[in-house]
């Protein structure tokens, strides 16, 4: 018997999936794919990037080596930090509830740059993840893989 909550036991109504887990090497980090790529978020604007969920004060790792270009507060995106990677990329990771590195600092893969939160009006907390090559979205996943 498929579990429902009360809010799921209308007629013509199902109980929503649960999210499916992502995360692993190579991932900002690990938790439950809230909305993916191309996919429409909580708030009903278009994805252009993963909006992972996570327990608050998760550290978030960066996807490759760079240098911090952005680590400040943007509105819709509330703490925000940007990595370049050079050749076009540069990755975003946005809502954090703090940030651990400094605009002009170098950091590898793996390393923490911030930890999870809900700043800039999310609801809950998660990980809003872009990755933009020469200034475009691009599909975070063929990379993630890697």
């Amino acid at each position: 018997a498929a579990a429902r909550d009360s809010a799921g036991a209308g007629a013509g109504t199902r109980a929503r999936p649960a999210a499916p887990q992502v995360g692993g090497l190579g991932w900002p980090l690990s938790g439950a794919l809230i909305a993916g790529y191309g996919a429409k978020l909580p708030d009903g604007r278009g994805s252009d990037g993963l909006l992972i969920g996570a327990s608050a004060g998760t550290p978030v790792q960066a996807v490759a080596d760079g240098q911090v270009a952005y680590a400040e507060w943007m509105t819709g995106y509330g703490l925000l930090l940007i990595i370049d990677h050079g050749n076009g990329y540069m990755s975003l990771y946005a809502h954090n509830d703090a940030l651990l590195k400094d605009a002009g600092d170098a950091v590898e893969r793996g390393d923490a740059v911030a930890t999870v939160g809900s700043s800039g009006g999310h609801g809950r907390p998660a990980l809003y993840f872009e990755l933009r090559r020469d200034g475009k979205t691009v599909d975070p996943g063929d990379w993630l893989k890697r």
